[in-house]
């Protein structure tokens, strides 16, 4: 790191305009070629799938459309009454005209006859897209035909678009600038944080909307790889910062300060924002396409915002040069780097601060501390057994959007299922099996959740037919999952019993089951897999056994701490109307798999920043209780505060108005609070004390063959094995 500094110190001027250009060039060319984002959530080897597949291998357009529906509901009369019909049938001729549309299905023709509700005073059109649609054009059109005598509503798939407010963002950053600023007493130390983390997630998102054009990434990824690359990206520049204004205050020059900074603090950056790196490429194994494409994303956003932390930001740091310190700090900095001080090492924990404190009043009660910390986060961690994966719908969204107000309309007039409708292609190979597809379709009207079946229709030119299944029950519910459930192990089985009958229950609901149990069950493993790596991380880091193992068992707490407190909050409805995205609904599978992935690599940096420094401290004294105390007191500062910083640009997540960040975001504050406090300035340093000397112990054959990473300068020998007795420790030094 020593080179790479001095680099960027003699070429400030290039590395900024480097990254200017950068950001302009990324942004031109996105303006050109635009993003190519995709909320295809098919599932490999799955019975939905299965589905889809036939039918696109028999060219029907089912697997290759989207649908939208309008609908429209009168105070009085008929919904198609001419009144009506004078504002409604206009509208659907234009809608049909409008780029994309292949078909609008309306209650006016024999097609949708039956799309008038019993009362006769609800009916909707369905709108059919292909690709490359213009679905705002047509909610535009349809929204306009709304009188005070009649209420238009639009929804479905092709209406329900993920669309940020945009407002976080820029809440989390004014929330983490006032935390810099309150903390540092100076305006450019706190402003250099969030300008590398801004630059960082800039570029990113430039980079991650041109990746979309290679793999595939849902439209969450941006808003995604945001939110980790700003609280990650603020969050290590922070810890640089806070250590270059160490090196000054001890009298080092600022080439000297800036490259002391960078070889500790930088190095640990550089390891920690691996972690999470790999953590994300994690998900590569679950083998599911858009988590694949979502971790390369954010796995590539973390990177950029290394980069920054470890190349921007030292060539910020020389621009700036003493103005990162307070007026009064100035000048005794200047005039002990006049006489040479140097940058002084602190080689003894100080005994002031209310870090010091805490660690002190660790020391003497490990036992009630420790305690406390596990029942706490056990009881913040406990509603994770009972958390449902799946997809929340309409029926959750917030009272008087759009989305719900869709939603209670249709619902009132058509069953909650309307919006659930289960799709159930057939193969009929043979007469034995087109007879049992026909009993099997009387026999589901009289199954328990079901609303209504349609009737057989068969794909032309194949031996398939399909036919849509509407439950009683929205697409969250418990019920639904277990209709098809039911269906697939009971009915369906039975049906094909004896005959080459095969029936597969796909549409968009089924997907979002199918996803919800493969992720549910792959999970354990990719607990497992999280854990073990990150106990070889951090052994690698710290040569020892035992430190490891308690970070990887605090890591998956910390990890049971967001789950638990995302279902909490969003699967229970303890926090929806707190943050404007409606009622309780099921946990997002996909936020329940990000969370682990990234909660991981946070969990992590924590865990080498405080231990890092316990570790130095140990080389230094051989003494394990002031070890571990004057680690609490050198680091609690700078953890508490990037933690802080962190947890408010997640939470400001949690007003984005869309429900997938929300959780994400709000889950990841939650953890990082309770992982910096309770965890790591809690419960870590309180085992610690309980184990003693024999946290640093480690086999010698293992020590011998493990290979040295230095995550740091390698720091002086510890008393308890001097040089020549065992290879040189490995000093990991946290900021």
């Amino acid at each position: 790191m020593t080179g790479l500094a001095r680099w960027c110190i003699r070429r400030k001027n290039m590395v900024l305009l480097s990254w200017i250009a950068m950001l302009v060039a990324l942004g031109g060319v996105v303006g050109v070629a635009g993003s190519a984002f995709s909320d295809s959530s098919r599932l490999p080897a799955s019975d939905s799938t299965t589905a889809y597949n036939l039918l696109a291998g028999a060219g029907s357009d089912a697997a290759k459309v989207t649908t939208g529906t309008i609908v429209w509901h009168t105070g009085s009369g008929s919904a198609l009454s001419p009144a009506a019909s004078s504002r409604i049938a206009p509208m659907l001729a234009h809608v049909a005209k409008v780029e994309g549309v292949k078909d609008v299905i309306s209650p006016f023709t024999a097609a949708g006859a039956k799309q008038v509700s019993a009362d006769s005073r609800t009916a909707y059109a369905t709108v059919v897209f292909t690709s490359d649609s213009h679905e705002a054009a047509a909610q535009k059109l349809a929204q306009a035909a709304a009188t005070g005598q009649l209420d238009v509503q639009v929804g479905g798939a092709a209406f329900t678009k993920i669309q940020p407010g945009g407002i976080s963002e820029i809440v989390g950053i004014l929330a983490a600038l006032m935390i810099l600023i309150l903390v540092f007493r100076s305006v450019w130390a706190a402003v250099l944080p969030i300008i590398t983390g801004v630059a960082g997630v800039g570029v990113s998102i430039l980079a991650v909307s041109l990746l979309s054009h290679v793999i595939m990434l849902p439209s969450v990824a941006p808003e995604l790889g945001a939110l980790i690359g700003l609280g990650v990206g603020i969050d290590y520049a922070l810890f640089i910062v806070n250590r270059y204004r160490k090196a000054l205050r001890q009298g080092a020059g600022v080439p000297s300060a800036i490259t002391t900074a960078m070889n500790t603090s930088g190095r640990a950056v550089l390891f920690a924002g691996g972690t999470v790196i790999v953590a994300l490429l994690g998900l590569v194994i679950l083998n599911v396409g858009f988590l694949t494409g979502l971790g390369i994303a954010g796995a590539v956003t973390v990177f950029l915002t290394v980069m920054a932390a470890v190349t921007l930001l030292p060539a910020l740091l020389a621009k700036m040069g003493r103005r990162v310190l307070r007026k009064s700090e100035r000048a005794a900095a200047g005039a002990l780097a006049l006489a040479g001080a140097g940058a002084a090492a602190d080689a003894v924990p100080g005994r002031r601060g209310v870090w010091a404190r805490w660690g002190r009043l660790v020391e003497r009660r490990p036992v009630v501390s420790g305690v406390l910390a596990v029942a706490v986060l056990a009881t913040l961690a406990a509603p994770a057994l009972a958390m449902r994966l799946g997809a929340a719908d309409a029926s959750s969204a917030p009272a008087g959007t759009s989305a719900r107000s869709f939603y209670d309309t249709m619902a009132d007039a058509f069953g909650k299922g309307f919006d659930a409708q289960l799709l159930l292609v057939a193969k009929t190979p043979d007469s034995q099996a087109r007879a049992a597809w026909t009993t099997l379709a009387k026999e589901l009207p009289d199954l328990k959740g079901v609303a209504a079946v349609g009737t057989p229709a068969a794909v032309s030119g194949s031996s398939l037919s399909m036919l849509q299944v509407v439950p009683t029950t929205a697409a969250q519910d418990q019920a639904t999952s277990d209709l098809v459930q039911t269906l697939r192990s009971d009915l369906v089985t039975r049906a094909e019993a004896g005959t080459d009958l095969r029936v597969y229950v796909g549409g968009t609901t089924a997907t979002n089951i199918d996803f919800a149990s493969a992720l549910t069950s792959k999970l354990p493993l990719f607990l497992a897999i999280i854990a073990v790596l990150g106990f070889l991380l951090l052994t690698l880091a710290f040569r020892s056994l035992l430190v490891p193992a308690i970070g990887a068992i605090g890591n998956l707490l910390t990890i049971a701490v967001a789950l638990g407190s995302t279902v909490a909050l969003f699967q229970w409805g303890w926090g929806p109307s707190l943050f404007g995205i409606g009622g309780p609904g099921p946990v997002e599978y996909i936020v329940a798999i990000l969370i682990v992935g990234v909660v991981f690599g946070l969990s992590m940096d924590y865990h080498v920043f405080l231990v890092s420094r316990m570790h130095e401290r140990w080389a230094q004294t051989g003494d394990n209780r002031r070890a571990v105390t004057g680690g609490v007191a050198d680091t609690g500062g700078v953890i508490i505060t990037a933690a802080a910083i962190m947890a408010c640009v997640f939470a400001s997540f949690g007003i984005s108005g869309v429900r997938t960040i929300a959780e994400f975001g709000v889950g990841l504050a939650v953890a990082v609070l309770a992982d910096a406090f309770l965890l790591r300035m809690t419960l870590v340093p309180a085992l610690m004390h309980l184990i003693g000397r024999r946290n640093w112990a480690i086999p010698s054959w293992l020590d011998r063959v493990l290979p040295h990473v230095s995550v740091e300068n390698p720091g002086t020998d510890s008393p308890a094995h001097p040089a020549g007795e065992h290879r040189k420790p490995v000093a990991v030094s946290a900021p």
